[in-house]
Formats: C-alpha cells, sequence, structure tokens
C-alpha cells in the first residue's frame, strides 16, 4: 500500500515507533552479576569473603596479595560471575577479615591456607580453578598439594613457585631471612609505607590514569592500622617457607598437570618475568601471557586478561554448553 495523504503518513509511523519500542523491550539485556559481600566464622576467626554467581558453577577462587585484599578483584568478579560461581576471601590481617594479635595468632602462610580450606569446605567447594597472585601463589600451592584432587586448573598472575622469580627486590627480605635480627626486620619498614603501596600499584604502568588510587588509599589505611605493621614483618619472615615447597609443588605440576594460564606483568620488578618461564619446564601446555604493565596487572590490564581469562576457563574448565 502506499501512503499518499498525511494521515497516512502519521498512522505509519506511530506503528512503526509502537514497534520499534516493543521490540526494544523485548530484546534481553545480559544480567549484570550481583556481589555479595559475607562473612563466615571459620575456627573461632571472622573471615570475610566476596561471592557472585550461580552457585552450582564452577568455582573460581581468587586468591589476592600484599598488600591488598578480595578489594584487588572487585572488577575480576562481575566479569566471570556470569557463568562461574566466584569466591574471594579476604586472609587474616587484609581487608574486612579478623585481625587477631600476633600473640594469639601465627600469621603464616599454613595458617591461611588452613584458613582458605575451612571456608571452602564450609562453601561446599570441592572442585575449583585457582587465581593465585604474590601471596596468593603459596596459599594456592598449598591448598593443591593437600587437595591435588580439587584443582581444576590455575590463573598465575605474578604468582612464583621458582628461585628464578625472586631477584633483587628480596635481597633485604632475605637478609631478614637469614639472621632474623631486629635491625634486619625494622629495615623492612619502608616497604609498608604510603609511597611503597602507590609504587607497586603505578611501577612499570605506562598510562597511570587506568590505576585508580582508590587502591592505595584503601591498602595504607588498612596498613596503618595499629599492630599490623608487625603482622605484615612476620609475614615477610615467614614467606622463606615457601622456597622449600618450590621442589614439591613442581613435582606436583609435572604429575598432576593441571591446566594453567600465565597472565604477567612483565615490568614486575617484585616478582619479575623471570618468574614466569620456568612454568613451562613442569607444564609444557602452559598458556603464558606477558602483558605490558606491572605489579597489579588487573588494574590497568583487565581488558586484555578477562578475554585471555574466560577463554581459558571455556575450554579447559568448563564443560558445560
Amino acid at each position: 500500500m502506499i501512503a499518499d495523504r498525511p494521515s497516512d503518513l502519521r498512522s505509519i509511523a506511530m506503528a512503526s515507533s509502537a514497534s520499534s519500542t516493543s521490540s526494544a523491550a523485548n530484546r534481553t539485556s545480559p544480567a549484570v552479576p550481583v556481589t555479595h559481600h559475607r562473612t563466615a566464622v571459620v575456627e573461632g576467626l571472622k573471615i570475610f569473603y566476596r561471592q557472585a554467581g550461580p552457585l552450582d558453577a564452577p568455582v573460581v577462587l581468587l586468591l589476592h596479595g600484599f598488600p591488598t585484599s578480595s578489594h584487588m578483584f572487585r572488577n575480576l568478579i562481575p566479569a566471570l560471575a556470569d557463568r562461574y560461581h566466584v569466591v574471594a576471601p579476604d586472609y587474616p590481617g587484609y581487608g574486612q577479615s579478623d585481625m587477631p594479635d600476633r600473640a594469639e595468632f601465627a600469621y603464616t602462610f599454613d595458617r591461611y591456607a588452613e584458613l582458605v580450606d575451612g571456608l571452602l569446605d564450609q562453601l561446599g567447594a570441592r572442585r575449583y580453578t585457582m587465581y593465585v597472585m604474590d601471596y596468593g601463589a603459596p596459599v594456592g600451592w598449598r591448598l593443591a598439594l593437600k587437595h591435588p584432587d580439587r584443582v581444576a586448573g590455575f590463573i598465575v598472575q605474578n604468582g612464583n613457585a621458582y628461585d628464578e622469580g625472586l631477584k633483587g627486590f628480596w635481597d633485604p627480605i632475605k637478609a631478614y631471612w637469614a639472621d632474623g635480627s631486629d635491625a634486619s626486620r625494622n629495615a623492612l619498614l619502608p616497604l609498608l609505607t604510603l609511597e611503597t603501596t602507590i609504587f607497586q600499584y603505578t611501577d612499570g604502568v605506562s598510562d597511570r590514569t587506568r590505576v585508580s588510587p582508590d587502591n592505595w588509599v584503601h591498602d595504607q589505611a588498612l596498613l596503618d592500622r595499629p599492630g599490623n605493621n608487625d603482622i605484615q614483618l612476620d609475614l615477610f619472615y615467614d614467606y622463606r617457607t615457601n622456597l622449600p615447597l618450590y621442589p614439591k609443588v613442581q613435582a606436583y605440576f609435572r604429575e598432576f598437570r593441571p591446566p594453567m594460564l600465565i597472565v604477567w606483568g612483565k615490568n614486575d620488578v617484585i616478582f619479575p618475568a623471570d618468574g614466569a618461564y620456568p612454568y613451562k619446564e613442569d607444564l609444557p601446555d602452559v598458556e603464558t601471557h606477558l602483558l605490558d604493565t606491572g605489579h597489579f596487572a588487573l588494574e590497568d590490564k583487565a581488558d586484555e586478561m578477562v578475554p585471555l581469562i574466560r577463554d581459558f576457563l571455556a575450554q579447559k574448565v568448563d564443560s558445560r554448553p
């Protein structure tokens, strides 16, 4: 039919507009995943964790580094939670978890792994992929050695499992390991200052405007709590226990061949790229991506990392249609 009168044109325009509105209303927009902020009591301690995604979906466990908390995963969680059950805890002394007196609680990586393990038991997580970063790596390795059958895979971001990954930045910490003296301990106090926290977020980053200053404001406020300095220094000292664990972790890699994705900030001076290369010796099928950024790669390279992580999970972990 050809419209040759103004009334006909108006009728057609109105019908077209109504049809367009109806079609737009009928289109289903993707749901935005909701992150829940919860607390569980594990061995008498309140352990804060962020949780999102379908409870019956494959579990992705996010293990944070120093000096941050599950806050470092605030953007990654909703990027995965449409398809995965994502859990990101805070260790004691970090984030929103309890900070017990060090006279009553041993701040060690062994204890952290035990508490995360207890949280996973409460959540009924019997199999999971671990995202390990910085301190999250030694926590994750302990979980894997305890429950090798529960590990579906690893995403490693600036997390060490080889002696090659501990370069010059670690020399003052190694001096403390060697003598355990008050002088060596106090020499590490500058690592807990705002200047160093900002350095961790910005060194090696090409576009600093991509990194939110909320990160170091948030982290430093928690570092500056009374008594937290000594907690962090205790953990610096306990990090020495990870090195004798490396051969066991490497043997675990060779025996169980867990799928692994490495997304590593190659400009990081704390955990340099030297620590990323040796994984391939024990896991020939590891997928490695060295990104042009620093220590906290998610802060400025999430747009590159999220597609890699989702592809890895879809291909290696998630067998659902």
